[in-house]
């Protein structure tokens, strides 16, 4: 396997760009250029109340790889100007970042390395190397602290003992509560020196911060390290989160730094595995697959236990990133990837959805109707729905129930886990039939979805939405299927609606976005039918297709720059068979979007929207880029049936390129080897 492409190393300054977020699916960190001053921490299913919306929201939580530094009594902390950025190096082949910083002080001059990771064998837990050269002696101090300055909520508890042991199993733990009292995160810190040094705490102030301070006599020239381990724990994975993460934080110690950071590597390797390699693309191009392919992959694991955000398990201060609520666009564009790449971390993410199920039934019945209505914007703790204000996107938004339905049947199919199909899938689908069956009503000899909105959002509703038709069809013929396949009761109303929800189409031919449409209305540029197209694989006449691509495709330059669809144009203009437009918008629609440190695609153009903020990454745009890459141009249509008919249409790359090839998926629990080149009748599909 060719190793992945990381981004250039940053050199100074971070200015206004987004500082580095390192995540495990678990834990997610914003690691400022220097890694000692603390970012922000974001933990999977750690809520509060936002303090200015007053809506749950997922919220900063302790920051566990802070510290501080003092030469000669001097400390960093307190003298910031002394300290220089020299550069940050990331790897995304290991998800190691490493930081170098200058300390320059009259009396003495230091150079400080900081290894920093995320570890995917053991979620948990966050580790950090801190290396200290000086270039004359000097008293050298190191100080590891779990970082609370600034944070909203309170310390419930902090404890430097382990109760009823006679030694302590680490450093210290602490209990966090969030404002609003709405979720608990415990931390248990772990640290050590790899130079004989002189220990201390402060075991008197029990109000304070959880460190601990080591000190020497440091010798120029001579490297001195020093490691931290942290183990962060959300209460909605244990009511008692502090004891927990002492625990695991135990099992960190008696593995060790190294080994810890080895199983790190080791996964990471297994996860690359999976690489999408983009013949003929250039070595951007491929830079921009590798990017996409890191940050989904390391925002998701199996041990996710709400899901993950459209930033994954990013945040910062000069944005809202969507409260951290768990969004469509997870379902819709993250969850068909993921099932042939990590299947168990998808697995999980669909689990959030599973176990809210009684707060999407509740979120229908507050609305006068049967079945399921997922939240437009779910909160991470229990799944309700979580939208500031007056949030009229959640009442008329309706598709989101369509993307989590049609989420559960996809993985179903790409796993064929009769037992996810039977306990798990149908459970929704068929709540979610149910709730169309309310939801519709009769309308000449079809069906009509009356005062609804797409996923272009425009401030009016409208009728018979295109896309929430199109998805809405293909969702009943899934349940339908699925009941078939369980030998369970169909009801034969869902076939009936299915056959009678039908777009609107222009004079043209073309499908109209929605009855009344106008190119020149608010969004009126916005791609939605397509998206009925791919990755959901409506169907039409051929002619009603072509007019739709023909139609939609021209009106390109109106909406780049937005969020999510844009990433798609590249897919859709190859379906039309023109290679170079397709090229010119997977550019235009995606590689436009990656700007700043690190390749972190943003949610906005700024090009385009200048008074926007820098935001990412942004998970729609990612997701939707990969889905296109392993499912659009190969033109894969994951279903029910068997995994060599998949490949449905011929293959149709970006000019200039050659191949897409994945040496490793999993396929109905087997791996998987896909190939599409240019020119081939059908993508290849074949066990390794």
């Amino acid at each position: 396997m060719t190793k992945p492409i990381s981004p250039p190393p940053e050199t100074g300054d971070r200015g206004r760009a987004l500082p580095a977020y390192l995540s495990n699916g678990l834990i997610g960190l914003r690691v400022r250029e220097i890694p000692l001053v603390a970012g922000m921490t974001i933990v999977n299913g750690y809520v509060g109340e936002h303090h200015e919306r007053r809506v749950e929201a997922a919220v900063a939580a302790p920051y566990p790889l802070g510290g501080d530094i003092a030469l000669g009594g001097l400390w960093m902390s307190q003298q910031p100007q002394v300290v220089r950025p020299i550069d940050q190096a990331y790897d995304f082949g290991s998800g190691e970042l490493t930081t170098r910083f200058a300390v320059d002080l009259p009396e003495c001059r230091a150079q400080v390395t900081v290894l920093t990771f995320a570890s995917r064998s053991h979620p948990t837990l966050v580790c950090q190397e801190i290396e200290v050269v000086v270039d004359s002696g000097c008293d050298l101090e190191v100080r590891a602290r779990v970082d609370v300055s600034g944070l909203r909520g309170r310390q419930v508890e902090r404890r430097l003992d382990t109760p009823g042991e006679a030694e302590p199993v680490c450093d210290g733990t602490l209990l966090w509560r969030s404002e609003g009292d709405l979720g608990e995160c415990g931390v248990a810190l772990l640290t050590e020196a790899l130079s004989e040094a002189e220990r201390h705490q402060e075991p008197w102030d029990d109000l304070g911060p959880l460190s601990t301070t080591y000190r020497l006599k440091a010798v120029a020239g001579r490297p001195y390290r020093f490691r931290q381990t942290a183990s962060l724990v959300p209460s909605v994975m244990h009511n008692q989160p502090q004891r927990q993460a002492a625990r695991l934080i135990q099992a960190a110690r008696e593995l060790g730094f190294d080994e810890l950071r080895k199983r790190n590597r080791a996964a990471w390797d297994e996860i690359w595995k999976g690489r999408i390699i983009l013949e003929g693309a250039g070595e951007r191009w491929q830079g921009l697959a590798d990017a996409a392919y890191y940050y989904l992959n390391a925002s998701v694991h199996q041990a996710s236990p709400a899901s993950t955000s459209i930033y994954g398990l990013a945040s910062w201060i000069d944005y809202h990133y969507y409260f951290g609520h768990v969004m469509w666009d997870v379902d819709a564009f993250a969850i068909p990837p993921l099932s042939l790449i990590q299947p168990n971390a998808a697995a999980s993410l669909l689990a959030f959805r599973t176990r809210t199920l009684e707060a999407a039934r509740n979120n229908a019945m507050l609305q006068g109707l049967r079945g399921l209505k997922f939240p437009w914007e779910a909160g991470a703790g229990r799944g309700e729905e979580a939208a500031p204000g007056g949030a009229s996107a959640a009442a008329r938004e309706d598709h989101i129930n369509l993307h989590v339905a049609r989420g559960f049947a996809f993985h179903a199919d790409a796993t064929g886990d009769k037992l996810f199909l039977r306990d798990k899938a149908w459970p929704v689908l068929e709540g979610v039939a149910e709730w169309l069956e309310d939801r519709v009503e009769p309308a000449g000899k079809g069906y009509a979805i009356r005062e609804v909105g797409g996923p272009a959002e425009r401030k009016e509703i409208h009728d018979n939405d295109a896309v929430t038709l199109m998805t809405s069809r293909i969702v009943l013929q899934r349940t339908a299927e699925a009941a078939r396949q369980l030998r369970l009761p169909a009801r034969p109303a869902w076939n009936e609606i299915a056959e009678g929800l039908e777009p609107v189409l222009r004079d043209d031919g073309a499908i109209a976005d929605h009855e009344g449409y106008r190119t020149n209305e608010e969004q009126g540029g916005a791609p939605s039918p397509l998206l009925g197209y791919f990755p959901y694989w409506a169907e039409t006449s051929a002619a009603t297709m072509r007019a739709t691509f023909d139609l939609y495709l021209g009106l390109w330059p109106d909406f780049v720059g937005s969020p999510m669809l844009p990433a798609l144009y590249g897919v859709w203009a190859a379906w039309a068979g023109d290679r170079a437009l397709s090229l010119k918008l997977m550019e235009e629609g995606y590689g436009a979007y990656q700007t700043g440190r690190f390749a972190q695609t943003l949610e906005y153009r700024l090009d385009k929207f200048p008074d926007g903020v820098a935001s990412g990454p942004f998970f729609a745009n990612i997701g939707g880029f990969l889905t296109g890459l392993l499912f659009g141009f190969p033109g894969l249509k994951v279903s029910s049936a068997d995994p060599a008919d998949w490949a449905v249409r011929p293959v149709v790359l970006p000019k200039g390129w050659t191949a897409i090839r994945c040496e490793r998926l999993w396929v109905r629990g087997k791996p998987m080897r896909l190939v599409a080149r240019h020119g081939a009748e059908r993508a290849t599909l074949e066990p390794v």
